[in-house]
């Protein structure tokens, strides 16, 4: 542990925000795996919602630093190709 106190207050943030970046990656992988279900369904408008705040989830973590742009990109991306293979196998 550190001894100067403004050491141990870094530590203390840095895990606050270890914390947070986990929630929030947390939150955007829920919401591919529920746009990746309703990929199956037939209800369209429902599907769109779920990639939009995928999209603007993924958007928001490269603004907040959380995700690197070019993982971002990645995830959009392999979400819209994997919606696409299961609509195209159902």
């Amino acid at each position: 542990m550190a001894n100067i106190k403004s050491a141990k207050k870094r530590v203390l943030i840095a895990e606050a925000n270890r914390l947070r970046n986990n929630a929030f990656k947390t939150s955007i992988k829920t919401a591919t795996k529920k746009a990746l279900e309703l990929a199956g369904s037939e209800d369209k408008e429902a599907l769109n919602a779920a990639i939009s705040k995928v999209y603007q989830l993924c958007d928001k973590a490269v603004v907040k630093g959380i995700l690197h742009k070019n993982t971002a990109a990645r995830k959009k991306s392999r979400l819209v190709l994997a919606i696409k293979k299961l609509a195209a196998n159902a």
